[in-house]
């Protein structure tokens, strides 16, 4: 399969997002940052599968590799985690011009990131995402963190890569659930800019199930692109940026409230998107064909659609935790359609029909 590229245009710090084959990743990383010691940060499930070829393409190309292994999984996404990570870069006697390389999902790449943010006041770091949650949204854009037991990603820094390699073959050991967790993201991507998009992926679901590496590399391809122009207009997040946690106000208070872990991202936003859809339609500014419509692909893809039995309560008490939140209010992405989503100012009372819709009950 050949290489495909794009780059993040962000001035001075643009970077270029790659798909290639790992053997190509020492080369590629050597164009952007100039060979010499380097920390691959990785974790103890990636680590023995991918690890050594990694390594192999770094020191390829001139790099000397020290390796540091986290244990997987969001469970792990903690201050403390974070903190062993600064450590360690710091018994490795890293300076400032020494790259982190992050092997690994999205909550590797968060811990990764945010260590190479803050060791030194600021590492360079190299994404390899190796799910494809990761390759399509956490990977590109520059938001690293960690979670407390306050809320998801309420510790952490914008710290863009200096470049994101991202390798289709990766894809081939993720088990169907984090497939599957990755295509709520990817659909999240297709809702607010592509309804063309959307309807490919309604077409090809089968394909892309099936794990065929050309629909693979099109889907991740696409969905960069996407965040790619948003980021490029708004890299901190102070207006159009906010569109892309398109289903995070339900989802990231879906998490916390069932504790994190429980659902996997992927699946938290998927359900959070039906919702706000949902909310959208009870207040007026979207058809009840939407949510239908978003739901019928999520189900096509093998995503759930609800979480029956949640409390409204606890679900409200979790969104008023929102990082997004100022004045007591919090900025939601609403969609009105496909490819047409728009942020709103709401209290979080006001989304008591999307905590509703959570537990299943979209025909209120």
């Amino acid at each position: 399969m050949s290489e495909a590229e794009l780059t993040v245009a962000l001035g001075d710090r643009s970077y270029p997002v790659v798909m290639g084959a790992l053997s190509g990743l020492g080369a590629r990383a050597a164009a952007c940052l100039r060979p010499g010691r380097c920390v691959l940060v990785t974790n103890d499930v990636v680590a023995p599968l991918y690890a050594a070829q990694v390594i192999a393409s770094l020191e390829g190309a001139g790099w000397s590799v020290e390796q540091v292994v986290l244990p997987d999984g969001e469970r792990n996404k903690t201050v403390e985690t974070w903190q062993g990570v600064v450590s360690a870069l710091l018994d490795h006697r890293v300076e400032r011009r020494t790259p982190v390389f992050a092997l690994g999902g999205g909550v590797t790449g968060d811990i990764a990131g945010f260590a190479a943010a803050t060791c030194l006041r600021g590492l360079p770091v190299v994404q390899i995402p190796t799910t494809l949650l990761s390759m399509v949204d956490s990977s590109v854009g520059g938001k690293t963190g960690v979670n407390t037991s306050h809320g998801k990603n309420l510790v952490g820094a914008f710290h863009q890569p200096s470049l994101v390699y991202a390798a289709v073959e990766t894809l081939d050991t993720l088990t169907d659930d984090e497939l599957r967790c990755g295509l709520g993201e990817v659909v999240k991507h297709a809702v607010i800019a592509d309804p063309e998009f959307f309807d490919w992926l309604d077409e090809n679901a089968p394909r892309i199930l099936a794990r065929d590496h050309s629909a693979l590399q099109h889907v991740v391809i696409r969905c960069c692109a996407i965040k790619a122009e948003v980021v490029a207009a708004d890299e901190r997040e102070v207006g159009r940026r906010a569109v892309l946690n398109l289903g995070h106000t339900i989802g990231h208070a879906l998490e916390a409230t069932l504790g994190y872990g429980t659902l996997r991202h992927g699946e938290a936003v998927g359900i959070g998107m039906v919702a706000e859809a949902w909310l959208a339609a009870r207040r007026g500014s979207a058809s009840e064909a939407l949510p239908r419509r978003i739901a019928g692909l999520l189900n096509r893809l093998g995503l759930p659609i609800d979480y029956p039995g949640i409390s409204t309560d606890s679900l409200l008490e979790a969104v008023g935790m929102d990082k997004k939140r100022a004045h007591g209010r919090i900025t939601v992405t609403i969609p009105h359609r496909i490819g047409d989503v728009r942020l709103e100012s709401l209290l979080p009372y006001d989304l008591l029909v999307a905590a509703q819709a959570v537990s299943g009950a979209q025909e209120i």
